[in-house]
């Protein structure tokens, strides 16, 4: 059986990859040897393990993660093809964030930033006292979005056994959640009925770190965007306006910032609004407006496949909550 086996030299050759690359393999859980002789520890294979070998080079060549990698050579034929492309998707669409995120960079880094920020048109609004239920999590910024959709689906779900939504859904930072920086992130549901709520809370806190809190009536500096101007990095500039507002008009920041969801995210266009970017703000002599409160009947399911990605900006990215909004120009009164 010796004779059909290769030497780990005469392998790499065959292969076309060095000896340290196949020991590497090995030691990753990518390609074994056939055997490993007990006594000198050398590896052999088999000559049909060569075309395995060379998939794992190349793969590697796409920066694929060792577990994706491990998935494609474990799997044969078109299940495998399929795995590479939804790999290569997600490759596509980092890159692409990441073009955006380089054109936004080079904006600032240009002296361009005022220009940004002169498209957001920034108000303010008084927001009610309001019962929420909440929902928090420690979270990356490649998490983030997958777990906005699920937390804001359980909240509304729930939201029927304390009396009903009774304004926008919405997501707040008590840190800021990037790459490097884990939140912790909040989700939170206005609803109707406190004591409902509270019992709620009791049953399911420890599952899914669920509260209720009463959040006080305060003032919020806010701009309304669009459905593409939610995501990364066009929403930094969105936060970075606000801020550049809040110090012309003399104002400090009373609390973490927030995204509201005010509209349908999968009945939206790329152009229609659905989010409000907000800070609360200490009291100041600015013109503002006051949130209504909008019909449980006109409250939608916010759908959050599409879920931004909003850490990094200046400020911690919110802990009030906010009634759903109007057409531009202030809330639905």
């Amino acid at each position: 059986m010796d004779e059909e086996l290769l030497t780990i030299g005469a392998f790499a050759a065959r292969a076309r990859l060095s000896a340290k690359a196949l020991r590497l393999y090995d030691r990753l859980g990518l390609l074994s040897p056939a055997r490993v002789d007990e006594a000198s520890g050398y590896r052999y294979y088999r000559a049909d393990q060569a075309e395995r070998a060379r998939l794992v080079a190349l793969l590697r060549q796409l920066d694929m993660p060792l577990a994706r990698i491990a998935e494609v050579v474990g799997t044969d034929g078109g299940e495998a093809a399929d795995l590479l492309a939804a790999y290569w998707a997600d490759v596509e669409t980092r890159v692409a964030g990441q073009r955006t995120l380089a054109e936004y960079l080079r904006g600032r880094l240009s002296g361009r930033s005022s220009e940004m920020y002169g498209k957001f048109v920034v108000e303010t609004v008084e927001v009610p006292e309001q019962v929420v239920i909440t929902e928090t999590r420690h979270t990356l910024a490649d998490e983030l979005p997958a777990w906005i959709g699920a937390s804001l689906g359980r909240l509304e779900e729930a939201a029927r056994e304390c009396g009903g939504v009774t304004a926008a859904p919405f997501v707040l930072y008590h840190a800021e959640v990037s790459m490097e920086s884990d939140g912790p992130a909040e989700s939170c549901v206005p609803v109707a009925d406190e004591k409902a709520a509270r019992d709620w809370a009791a049953r399911h806190g420890r599952a899914w770190e669920t509260k209720v809190r009463t959040e006080p009536a305060g003032r919020l500096a806010y701009t309304r965007i669009t459905k593409a101007q939610v995501a990364h990095p066009q929403i930094l500039a969105a936060f970075e306006a606000v801020e550049q507002w809040m110090t012309e008009q003399g104002l400090e920041m009373a609390g973490p910032c927030r995204e509201v969801y005010f509209a349908d995210w999968e009945a939206s266009g790329p152009e229609d609004p659905v989010c409000d970017v907000a800070f609360p703000v200490n009291s100041a002599e600015t013109s503002s407006c006051s949130y209504g409160t909008l019909p449980n009947a006109h409250l939608r399911r916010v759908s959050r496949r599409g879920a931004p990605v909003s850490g990094g900006h200046g400020g911690p990215p919110c802990s009030n909550e906010v009634e759903s909004l109007g057409e531009r120009g202030g809330p639905k009164g």
